[in-house]
């Protein structure tokens, strides 16, 4: 089941960030369908978050997108070479967003690798927020796309994560954040081998 606009809607971005584990990204570009179930997240609050692109009501012609009602996508260019693919959460004009980190290949393995330049299927594939974006096929040119359109959705296919299997973690690269980036707002399916090994403060 595709989830509904209402389910981004909620104004806790932490339990999207949580809730979104198990749930299920499908990609479909130029006839190409690709999915992974998402293992790991990272919660961003908003204006009052230092780590977040929206904080202090920053409002630039990137991080407008982020205004937007929840349930769209919000990919940025990081470092000039990696797309990072976000959800935007909560009502208009609160700049809440999970980005997702990790997923673990479910469908159109093949293609994934043909984009990643790889040869044969390892965690690398799909673990951390760059090579993820990348083996799906998402870009910039993809934010403010519908997450329940025809390109991108999101979908609950009945996998249930329990409380006891998410580890909560800080966030990586943001230490710029100060006293915000030690808050535990990275979420990860435990013993999942499709986690990136980044690691946080």
């Amino acid at each position: 089941m595709v989830l509904p606009r209402s389910y981004y809607l909620n104004d806790d971005v932490l339990a999207i960030a949580r809730s979104l584990l198990g749930k299920v990204i499908i990609t479909t570009f130029d006839g190409k369908t690709t999915s992974v179930m998402i293992t790991e997240t990272e919660a961003y609050a908003g204006v009052a978050d230092r780590a977040s692109h929206a904080y202090g009501n920053r409002r630039t012609a990137r991080t407008e997108v982020m205004f937007a009602e929840g349930g769209v996508a919000y990919v940025y260019l990081c470092y000039g070479i990696h797309h990072l693919f976000n959800v935007v959460t909560n009502a208009a004009d609160i700049p809440h967003a999970v980005l997702i980190r990790a997923g673990e290949p479910l469908e159109g393995i093949d293609h994934m690798l043909l984009r990643r330049k790889k040869a044969t299927l390892t965690p690398t594939l799909t673990s951390g927020p760059g090579a993820l974006s990348a083996a799906l096929g998402i870009r910039t040119i993809h934010t403010g796309v519908s997450l329940n359109g025809d390109s991108i959705s999101i979908h609950d296919m009945g996998t249930n994560i329990s409380p006891a299997q998410i580890v909560a973690a800080t966030r990586i690269g943001v230490a710029y954040a100060g006293a915000d980036a030690l808050l535990p707002y990275r979420f990860y399916i435990a013993g999942n081998r499709f986690v990136s090994k980044a690691k946080g403060l």
